[in-house]
């Protein structure tokens, strides 16, 4: 499948290059001006009544074969990875499942052990809160205030 996308991208790559040669050979019509090359008559050049030389027509076909070329070349690169990755992906899944078993069980993580009280110079003891606020002596002395 390779070989034929090898192949097609090898023709397409030629046919790119014929048609830029086919479009530098053609002359300029006499009416060729800058309406043209803003689309003035731009429909009577393309769906012209069959006028034309042998280059204007072997660019027309060599620009229908660049689009066929194009469209055939990327649904067949799209098809290639496709498979491709997906078949891969999908044994490297398998062989993983084949070498680790399932458990069904969830594996049992081991509580820290709580150490015993006093054991250790760095713990605390729990703050205990106070009932209440402390009482504030009525006894304080009052801050002097100046007045003017």
């Amino acid at each position: 499948m390779s070989f034929i996308a090898g192949i097609l991208t090898f023709l397409l790559v030629i046919n790119c290059l014929l048609l830029i040669l086919l479009v530098l050979m053609q002359l300029p019509k006499k009416d060729a001006g800058a309406g043209v090359a803003f689309g003035g008559a731009a429909a009577d050049a393309l769906f012209g009544a069959g006028s034309g030389n042998f280059l204007t027509q072997m660019t027309r076909y060599a620009t229908i074969a660049l689009f066929a070329l194009a469209l055939v070349l990327g649904n067949l690169e799209i098809r290639l990875h496709n498979t491709n990755n997906g078949t891969a992906f999908e044994k490297n899944v398998e062989q993983k499942e084949m070498q680790t078993p399932i458990s069904t069980t969830p594996p049992v993580t081991p509580a820290a052990p709580q150490p015993a009280a006093g054991t250790n110079a760095l713990l605390l003891p729990p703050i205990s809160q106070p009932a209440s606020p402390p009482a504030t002596s009525s006894n304080a002395p009052a801050v002097p205030t100046q007045s003017k």
